[in-house]
């Protein structure tokens, strides 16, 4: 299963519960760009130099653990959970991801780990359209501008409006770079989540899986 959508509509936690709900594995495929970002930054590298960021994400090794219960990352044997959510990681991880060479490395990664499992549910910002496009069902979660900062600042214990100014930056990166932007796929359903508590959206994705996989 396919979950796409921008920072904030919600897709790791649901992506997450629904995993853990359907007995199924979970990838977050943002942990393994901001990995790759955190590599950059640990190895003094400017994430404007595309060639000297692709060397990195080729040369950088990354675990992911797909535990919906427990998903964890690791760079280089160290596990760097709480690293790679930090404002530094936060604040350049856009401008890595829109590499091409990084995305390559990438998606050829979570592919393989696609390829491994019997069921699993993904999250990301071009899982649809771009990582696995053969996916069923295909998910784009959305919601108002104003929900999403809320959501953001809250979990990080941060200013709302400067939250909400650096949602907007990424959004512009996102949906604008050369290289797999952040799109709805054309047969993705798409669900706004403003206003939804968790439990409701994981309620009709499950309805969801049923109504397309049963």
């Amino acid at each position: 299963m396919a979950v796409d959508g921008p920072s904030g509509s919600g897709k790791s936690t649901v992506s997450r519960r629904l995993a853990a709900a359907l007995g199924a594995r979970y990838l977050d495929t943002g942990a393994m760009y901001r990995a790759v970002t955190l590599a950059v930054l640990q190895a003094g590298v400017d994430p404007s130099d595309a060639d000297a960021v692709a060397k990195v994400a080729m040369d950088a090794r990354i675990v992911i653990g797909t535990d919906p219960e427990k998903p964890t990352t690791r760079l280089d044997a160290v596990a760097v959970d709480r690293e790679i959510r930090g404002p530094e990681v936060t604040g350049a991880v856009s401008a890595v991801a829109a590499v091409p060479g990084v995305r390559r490395v990438l998606v050829a990664q979570q592919r393989e780990i696609i390829a491994t499992a019997a069921r699993i549910v993904v999250e990301g910002r071009d899982i649809g359209t771009v990582v696995a496009p053969e996916a069923r069902p295909k998910v784009y979660l959305t919601a108002s501008a104003d929900a999403r900062a809320h959501r953001r600042s809250t979990e990080a214990d941060a200013d709302l409006d400067a939250t909400a100014v650096d949602l907007a930056r990424r959004d512009r990166l996102d949906s604008t770079r050369t290289t797999d932007p952040l799109a709805k796929a054309a047969d993705a359903v798409e669900l706004d989540t403003t206003g939804l508590g968790i439990d409701e959206v994981v309620t009709r994705l499950r309805a969801l899986v049923g109504a397309v996989c049963d």
